[in-house]
C-alpha cells in the first residue's frame, strides 16, 4: 500500500470515528432529554442578538379576531387540580403562550417572559396564562419547578378554542380587554425587550 492510500484510509477511519463520536453524543442527548435543554440554550443564544425581539410596530388595534363568549367558556386546569375558565380573565389584556417542555424554542424564549412577568405583573390589568401542551402534565411542572418560574401556567381541560390552534410551537397571543386578538407570533421571539414591556403596559392602560 503506498503512502497516499494509507493517508486515505487513514483520514476515513478517522472521520469514521468522529462521526460515530457524534452519534453518539446526539443518542444520548436524546435519550436523556437533555437535546431540549440544550438545543434551547443555543436558542437563547440567538435571542441576544436582539434579532428577535417581539415585534409590535405592525400591531394594530382595530384588526384581529374578536373572541366569542364561546371561545371564553375554553377551561383551564391548574396545577391544584381545580378548573377556571377563560371568561375569569375578561375585561383584562391577556398574554397567552402556548409552548411545551419539549420544544426548544418554547424553553429558549421561557425567560424572557418570565422578566416580562417580573416586570409588569405589578400591573393587575395584565393577566398571563401559559398553556402548556404536554401530554402528561408531570413534565411541564417538572420543568417550571426546576428553572423556579413564578409564572402562573396552566392546561388545556377542554378543546382549545379556533383562534388559539397553531400549527407551531410556541405561539403567543395578546388579547385585548375589549377581546381583540391583537398580537399572534408564531415562533421563538423576546418578550423581555423594552418595546414590548412598554407596549404591553400601554394596552393595559387604554
Amino acid at each position: 500500500m503506498t503512502s497516499t492510500e494509507k493517508n486515505k484510509t487513514s483520514g476515513w477511519k478517522r472521520s469514521l470515528i468522529e462521526w460515530s463520536v457524534i452519534g453518539v453524543v446526539i443518542a444520548l442527548l436524546y435519550f436523556t432529554g437533555w437535546h431540549t435543554e440544550v438545543l434551547g440554550t443555543l436558542q437563547r443564544g440567538m435571542l441576544w442578538t436582539g434579532l428577535f425581539d417581539a415585534d409590535t410596530s405592525q400591531v394594530t388595534t382595530t384588526d384581529g379576531p374578536v373572541l366569542t363568549s364561546q371561545d371564553y367558556q375554553f377551561e383551564l386546569l391548574q396545577t391544584n387540580g381545580s378548573r377556571t375558565n377563560l371568561s375569569n380573565f375578561k375585561g383584562d389584556v391577556i398574554f397567552l403562550n402556548v409552548w411545551a417542555s419539549w420544544c426548544p424554542p418554547c424553553v429558549a424564549e421561557m425567560p424572557t417572559i418570565e422578566t416580562l412577568y417580573n416586570e409588569v405583573s405589578d400591573n393587575k390589568n395584565i393577566r398571563f396564562i401559559l398553556l402548556s401542551m404536554d401530554q402528561e402534565p408531570q413534565k411541564a411542572v417538572q420543568f417550571m419547578q426546576g428553572k423556579e418560574f413564578d409564572m402562573p401556567y396552566y392546561f388545556p381541560a377542554s378543546k382549545l378554542p379556533a383562534e388559539f390552534q397553531s400549527q407551531y410551537l410556541p405561539t403567543t397571543y395578546v388579547i385585548s380587554k375589549e377581546g381583540k386578538i391583537i398580537y399572534k407570533k408564531e415562533g421563538i421571539a423576546d418578550y423581555s425587550a423594552t418595546v414590548f414591556m412598554q407596549w404591553i403596559e400601554e394596552m393595559a392602560e387604554r
